[in-house]
């Protein structure tokens, strides 16, 4: 199986985090930093990570309000999505509500320093994005 790439998109920086190839577990590979709202700028270095890694299926969250309708936030992952599709990228978007609060708190119960949370929480919540997707592909919760 080829391996999938999730993202937690925020407005200049998107967490990545990558599965095995088993699809069982996942990890964080990296932060894209990028100019405030410059999503091109985001779209050509995810690009180059996908072909880097070989990938051509994305988990992308979508930012939902807690009442379920999607905003700017997430109208913005949306043509994100589209974007990723016109390059011949599979996307599936993921509910992501609380996967930040989650990323957190496990970073938390690990002692990591408020320094380091800062550079690793987007990672965290895209590993978050992408292992709740692939335990719902192998039949959990």
């Amino acid at each position: 199986m080829d391996r999938i790439i999730g993202l937690d998109l925020g407005s200049k920086t998107c967490g990545v985090s990558i599965c095995d190839a088993l699809h069982i577990t996942c990890r964080t590979l990296t932060t894209v930093r990028f100019e405030s709202d410059d999503y091109d700028a985001c779209l050509e270095e995810v690009l180059k990570l996908l072909k880097e890694n070989k990938v051509k299926e994305v988990v992308l969250g979508l930012p939902k309000h807690m009442n379920g309708d999607i905003g700017i936030r997430g109208e913005i992952s949306c043509e994100f999505a589209k974007k990723l599709e016109s390059s011949g990228i599979t996307v599936h978007l993921w509910d992501e509500r609380l996967t930040t609060v989650a990323a957190e708190k496990i970073l938390l119960q690990g002692d990591v320093s408020r320094k380091k949370r800062k550079k690793v929480i987007d990672q965290m919540a895209a590993v978050q994005i992408l292992q709740s997707f692939l335990d719902r592909q192998n039949g959990g919760f």
